[in-house]
């Protein structure tokens, strides 16, 4: 009687303790989500109080009420098929240019040579700003997906490439005579201790190709291009529609975000095996 009065109770103070945690993740979520809202939410709220008083001009900055309206009527035309165009923009320049910037960065990190001979015509390469590739990518490609796409994939190469070079250089050589204790020929090295024990670096690298790729692709599309949310900038700066630059400044943040949040989940999943702090 006694023990089960007693297996009684330790179930009764689990399942408290259970509750206990599970309102304990739901406050914690609760508050990130209103720490990370309110910023957006005070701006919002400041920008209608300071149009609708008549202190800031509504040709210039349109009451975040009013882009509603506007934002329905651009659905209502073709503002998916420009999200889907810079949206597919993005993803091949990304993957084009990230490959080979992790492909080139492999070669220099495990060759003296390679770098000798690649890293210096590297390091002047990306110090050139997007906009100067431009012109000549026009000249050279006309105005057609090609010129925008390799732009782009320059934009993505270049974080791949020196994160990964990087990482791989402060890999631990103990990890790697342990290999060679085991013999593994230099590709089984490569695959099972340097690039796992690079892979941290690797995915940062990876993450900050992807945001460049969309400041790439604005830089694109601002100068040649008839469909994308660049184009809407432009169009909306040429018909002093302020509300489509606003909408498609919002757009841009929004698929960044969700696009870096998509990189951070497969960067946790991927390094699921480390030990880290967690805050």
């Amino acid at each position: 009687m006694s023990d089960s009065f007693n297996k009684a109770e330790l179930n009764q103070f689990l399942a408290q303790q259970a509750l206990k945690s599970q309102k304990k993740h739901l406050n914690n979520k609760f508050k990130r989500w209103f720490k990370a809202l309110l910023i957006p939410v005070i701006f919002l709220v400041g920008c209608e109080f300071l149009v609708r008083n008549g202190y800031v001009d509504a040709y210039l900055l349109p009451a975040p009420s009013s882009l509603w309206q506007s934002f329905l009527d651009l659905a209502h035309s073709d503002l998916f098929t420009h999200i889907y165009i810079s949206t597919w923009r993005v993803l091949v320049g990304f993957i084009a240019g990230s490959g080979l910037g992790l492909i080139f960065a492999i070669w220099v990190g495990l060759s003296k040579e390679a770098e000798a001979y690649l890293e210096p015509t590297f390091s002047a390469i990306k110090s050139i700003p997007s906009l100067a590739w431009i012109p000549l990518l026009l000249l050279w490609l006309g105005i057609d997906e090609g010129s925008k796409i390799i732009l782009i994939a320059i934009g993505a190469f270049f974080p791949t490439y020196t994160n990964t070079v990087a990482a791989i250089h402060n890999v631990d050589r103990k990890l790697i005579e342990v290999g060679k204790v085991y013999r593994l020929n230099t590709f089984q090295r490569i695959i099972s201790i340097i690039l796992p024990a690079a892979s941290p670096g690797i995915l940062t690298g990876l993450r900050n190709s992807l945001s460049l790729s969309w400041m790439f692709m604005i830089a694109a599309e601002l100068i040649a291009a008839t469909q994308g949310i660049g184009y809407l900038l432009s169009d909306g700066r040429e018909t002093s529609r302020p509300d489509i630059v606003i909408i498609a400044i919002i757009l841009l943040a929004l698929l960044g975000k969700v696009t870096d949040t998509l990189m951070k989940l497969l960067e946790n999943w991927l390094l699921r095996w480390r030990d880290t702090l967690q805050k």
